[in-house]
């Protein structure tokens, strides 16, 4: 059954075309991928973000991309929530995730950053991390490249082959988390690598 209380889902990125293809903007990529599938459009400008309102397979959602670089985003999407009277337990974060393998998704219910400078933010602004993540793997970078470094740069060519089909799964995750509940979602989805993947 839908859920009946609004729910935010927030896409996690940096702004500017220099960022628009890097491993860091997963998050975007994936809001955006939602946006298109249910003609949500970022209409609105409020608390330096682009918001989009609709409806996800008759669950009410506010789609947010926040155009604050991800490390200081926490604050505006508080002041999103706040806006919209949306509890921290009925959004949904999307982001890149090093520790998980390219391809592979997990949609956790909370719990920590992770190391993952943008969830820190939103665990500050809140005071709390009670709510729910999709983690999309971009993996870990070879010896020689640092951690900041590899999640700024563009996805490689081997990766934008199956980029597409991976961040489609990721809005299916989403539609589902929505609208079938965290559990159904985590059971779907959590740790499967996209089977396209060599």
């Amino acid at each position: 059954m839908p859920q009946k209380r609004l729910r935010l889902v927030v896409g996690l990125g940096n702004p500017g075309e220099a960022y628009a293809e890097t491993r860091h903007n997963a998050g975007f990529l994936a809001v955006d991928k939602v946006s298109a599938a249910f003609s949500i459009p970022f209409i609105e400008q409020k608390f330096d973000a682009g918001i989009g309102i609709g409806s996800i397979d008759g669950t009410k959602v506010i789609l947010a991309k926040p155009m604050a670089f991800m490390n200081r985003s926490g604050p505006y999407i508080h002041k999103i929530a706040g806006y919209f009277r949306i509890l921290c337990e009925d959004m949904l974060v999307i982001h890149d995730d090093m520790d998980l393998a390219f391809g592979r998704l997990k949609i956790k219910e909370k719990g920590g950053d992770g190391g993952h400078r943008g969830i820190r933010s939103i665990i500050d602004a809140f005071g709390g991390g009670d709510f729910v993540r999709l983690r999309i793997g971009v993996g870990r970078p070879e010896t020689g490249i640092g951690a900041a470094d590899y999640v700024l740069e563009k996805f490689s060519s081997e990766e934008r082959k199956n980029l597409d089909r991976i961040i489609t799964t990721a809005k299916d995750a989403v539609v589902t988390t929505l609208c079938n509940g965290t559990k159904e979602g985590m059971n779907r989805f959590n740790d499967k690598r996209i089977s396209i993947l060599s």
